[in-house]
């Protein structure tokens, strides 16, 4: 994500200077001098002219369109057996993160999760170097799980899952948010990823396991549900 963010400014810088050159270049070259008629030459069309400024825009966007897609592609390949499966959930106004390590017996061998308040800030842990695959799941709105350290973020829409894998690769403490304004708390819904080593990733589950914090949470199947009538209901 980030190459294609730099390598799309550094396209638009060059494109930009050969405008701008054009610009000048067509100011200075075709002023008006003393001597000149009050009314240039007229041209009704110049074929060569009008060809090129309607392929290069088109070549422009084949480019971009072909970058674009081929990091879009890479950025949502997932792994087959990812290392860690954490399923999110968002609702008004915090989220929910369930660590499904029930398998894991260096985190305790039960899942546990952390549930965030407006109040609190929930705290999503992730071992460095290690795949994680995250589903996402809403329990009333649309939301949009989001952490700008990562250049990723995806919507959480109720009743249509969806997933995507990642690799943290820097230990640190790194902002998250929505991005999709879900009603008046909206602002509240941030929380604070902490990507650790994996033995302070086990630690951290071990604790929310001595917390009582064990077991999935889940959105209401009133979501789910009341999803899957609308979309029958609008293909009748």
């Amino acid at each position: 994500m980030g190459n294609m963010w730099v390598g799309a400014w550094v396209a638009a810088l060059v494109i930009g200077v050969f405008v701008w050159g054009l610009i000048g270049y067509a100011a200075f070259k075709f002023r008006r001098k003393d001597g000149d008629p009050a009314i240039p030459r007229q041209s009704r069309y110049h074929l060569p002219l009008e060809v090129l400024y309607t392929v290069v825009p088109f070549l422009v966007i084949g480019v971009l369109f072909f970058y674009t897609v081929r990091t879009e592609n890479k950025v949502l390949e997932q792994d087959p057996e990812p290392d860690h499966v954490v399923n999110v959930v968002g609702q008004k106004w915090s989220w929910t993160f369930n660590y499904m390590e029930g398998e894991n017996p260096d985190a305790g061998g039960v899942v546990t999760h952390e549930v965030g308040t407006i109040e609190k800030i929930p705290d999503l842990y992730l071992p460095v170097n290690e795949s994680v695959r995250f589903h996402l799941k809403s329990a009333d709105v649309i939301h949009s799980f989001w952490v700008p350290a990562f250049y990723f973020k995806m919507d959480v829409i109720p009743g249509h899952p969806n997933q995507f894998d990642l690799t943290p690769t820097k230990i640190g403490v790194y902002d998250g948010k929505c991005a999709e304004l879900c009603g008046t708390y909206h602002a509240n819904m941030i929380f604070k990823v902490h990507v650790v080593s994996a033995e302070d990733y086990n630690k951290h589950l071990q604790q929310l396991k001595a917390q009582g914090n064990t077991g999935e949470i889940k959105p209401p199947n009133s979501v789910t549900a009341l999803t899957a009538a609308d979309s029958k209901e609008g293909k009748k």
